[in-house]
């Protein structure tokens, strides 16, 4: 048995990697000769290594480590495990539990909790998330040299998961500063510093993956997602660009296993800074408000209402007093434009609305029967009672008595009166036909259509007769349009839906 190559084969290696070797040496001569005068490669990699810990090395004075600690309540601990009567282990956790840990002679358990938190200004003025200060009975900041400072909360805002805190160190503070997170780029390079783990002091890089990511935490969802190694730990830490500048501040991760697979969503700066302003002079947030319930524009709807595109956001309804109203908005207008900028989407508008300072009257454009129609709207404040936005679908009642069939809609209708405003809950202003039954396998059931669901309007135009709805169908068709857009009412509100002909 031989371990290694024959004297044969140890004969032809040499000459084999002579002649390799001589190859690579004229490849990489004639890569050498044909790289451009003046590249500097690898003296750019090394400058940005350098540059990153350069902003770190500055950057990292003015990011704390947060912890709280907070007493739980009888009401508030888990419930006493069971052991079998007369066990050792049932004695020590009824004292436990009933008691209070050691130390803790008034009852209830301590949990601690550890978050990240950035300075803000040399005064002590420092942002983290809600979620990590939630419930706190104390909030201690540790500071990037170990100096422990107990906190104080100036207030929070848990829609869009901030807080702002205050320490007194008789000193003045290493600060950071906000920058645009409107120009930050999907592909650029960001930099997280923060407490994962508990291990304080901690620095990621990563780029920017994507922006304006809605992941269903709250009505003002505009998160910039990326891939620098975020963990538990690092909420309320900063996202810095290369200048330095926070553009976003660690709020949440997805993992399956609950440890860092790449993808982390920071809220970006823009929408957080006028936030934090508020907390800081009023102690809360002061929110723009347009008063109308909107949804999202599919394809479908911008094809039966001539839009080129589908975007903007659709507008169910205006409520009365709402600057919406008194602006002259209506339902059925499409929100394309607000101050400038184009509403790319309809979960944009809630955010844009929101930044808006209040008060201040701004430039809407809206699309109203086939044309661009600009109007001037000033800038309610929003209430914490006021409903959100967004108009979605109800599930209906069973089915309604047969009423007259639309055939080219999938359902039939019946006049609407005071006995099925009262069988529906349907408001008593409420005009129009009632939907009686559809069918199942139409596209109407499919688009959440249901019996006791009030048809208001048909292409835009109020309808009060089976007569008048096939009218404007009619008129849809000529148009060589494929959908039609109607406008139904129910118990929760007003909604689009833009239904395919059929027939």
């Amino acid at each position: 048995m031989t371990f290694g190559p024959s004297l044969k084969e140890r004969q032809l290696v040499p000459v084999w990697f002579r002649c390799a070797r001589a190859l690579s040496v004229l490849v990489l001569s004639a890569a050498f000769l044909a790289l451009p005068s003046g590249f500097t490669g690898l003296a750019s990699a090394r400058s940005t290594t350098t540059s990153v810990a350069d902003l770190a090395e500055r950057l990292l004075p003015a990011v704390v480590n947060i912890s709280t600690s907070q007493t739980l309540s009888a009401e508030r601990m888990p419930d006493l495990p069971q052991f079998p009567p007369g066990s050792p282990f049932e004695d020590f956790f009824k004292e436990f539990f009933e008691r209070g840990a050691p130390g803790n002679p008034h009852g209830g358990r301590r949990a601690t909790s550890l978050g990240s938190g950035f300075i803000i200004d040399p005064d002590g003025y420092i942002v983290t998330n809600n979620h990590v200060i939630q419930d706190a009975d104390e909030i201690t900041i540790i500071l990037s040299d170990e100096t422990a400072l107990k906190a104080k909360l100036v207030g929070r805002d848990s829609k869009v998961d901030i807080a702002l805190l205050k320490v007194d160190a008789k000193r003045k503070l290493p600060h950071v500063e906000f920058g645009d997170s409107d120009r930050a780029r999907v592909g650029e390079e960001v930099i997280a510093i923060g407490n994962p783990l508990g291990l304080g002091g901690s620095v990621t890089t990563g780029i920017i993956s994507a922006k304006t990511r809605d992941i269903n935490f709250g009505p003002y969802d505009s998160f910039i997602q990326t891939d620098a190694a975020i963990n538990k730990g690092n909420s309320g830490g900063p996202l810095f660009n290369m200048d330095g500048q926070v553009i976003g501040v660690n709020t949440s991760i997805y993992s399956p296993s609950g440890g860092n697979i790449g993808i982390a969503f920071a809220a970006p700066s823009n929408l957080l800074r006028q936030v934090l302003d508020d907390i800081r002079k009023y102690g809360r947030t002061r929110r723009g408000w347009l008063g109308v319930r909107i949804q999202s524009v599919t394809d479908e709807i911008a094809e039966s209402i001539g839009l080129k595109k589908a975007y903007g956001a659709l507008v169910a309804s205006a409520e009365a007093g709402s600057p919406a109203e008194s602006a002259g908005i209506q339902s059925g207008d499409v929100i394309i434009e607000w101050n400038g900028k184009e509403v790319k989407e309809m979960r944009r508008l809630p955010v844009m609305v929101a930044e808006t300072e209040i008060n201040q009257s701004v430039p809407v454009v809206v699309w109203r029967n086939g044309e661009r129609v600009k109007i001037k709207v000033k800038v309610g404040e929003l209430k914490d009672d006021e409903p959100l936005p967004v108009a979605g679908a109800e599930e209906g009642a069973g089915a309604a008595d047969q009423g007259a069939i639309v055939q080219s809609l999938g359902f039939s209708l019946l006049p609407l009166g005071q006995a099925e405003k009262k069988r529906y809950n349907i408001p008593d202003d409420a005009k129009g036909m009632i939907v009686a039954d559809v069918l199942p396998s139409g596209a109407a059931a499919e688009k959440g259509i249901r019996p006791g669901d009030v048809l208001v309007e048909v292409n835009q135009s109020a309808v009060a007769s089976v007569a008048e709805v096939e009218e404007q169908v009619k008129k849809v068709r000529e148009k060589a349009r494929k959908s039609v857009l109607l406008l139904f009412q129910n118990a929760s509100g007003m909604r689009f839906v833009a239904l395919p002909i059929t027939g």
